[in-house]
């Protein structure tokens, strides 16, 4: 796990090469089918809100590149999802996330287990038959898209 951590160059445009350049080394590197990221919410600054939106394109772009699909989850779901509360504070999130997957990251990491949070959440969506879109509003489809699962006594 790492941080990609850019607070010492004052380029935002260098900012955002580098992002696409560690998203497009990772993609090389690990070969991903799916990028979970978190949807943009507003805070108090409208700024930090275009800053994330320019930094998530520049790492949506390069997944793309590499045939990544991309999945957004808002911060609430991926609580809700990890912790069963949507408004989970990012400690509740960090201990849940390392007990589930039997590892320590330091307090200082928040973000990091935040976006452990979101994979987890988007390996949750997927392996729950009830979450898609095409099977959650319908029964018909739930039915013709998992045959093994109907009981027919």
């Amino acid at each position: 796990m790492g941080v990609l951590d850019l607070r010492r160059l004052d380029s935002p445009y260098e900012k955002l090469k580098i992002i696409y350049q560690k998203v497009d080394a990772l993609c090389e590197l690990h070969k991903p089918d799916d990028l979970a990221i978190e949807s943009p919410f507003y805070g108090k600054n409208a700024q930090v809100v275009f800053k994330l939106g320019r930094a998530q394109g520049a790492a949506m772009t390069a997944s793309m590149n590499h045939g990544v699909s991309v999945y957004e989850y808002a911060p609430r779901k991926a609580k809700l999802a990890i912790c069963g509360n949507g408004a989970a504070s990012k400690e509740q999130v960090s201990l849940i996330v390392q007990r589930t997957l039997g590892i320590n990251i330091e307090a200082e990491r928040l973000d990091a287990t935040d976006a452990l949070a979101l994979a987890m959440c988007h390996f949750y969506q997927l392996s729950n038959p009830l979450a898609s879109v095409e099977t959650s509003t319908d029964w018909k489809k739930f039915i013709a898209a998992n045959p093994d699962r109907i009981n027919k006594r």
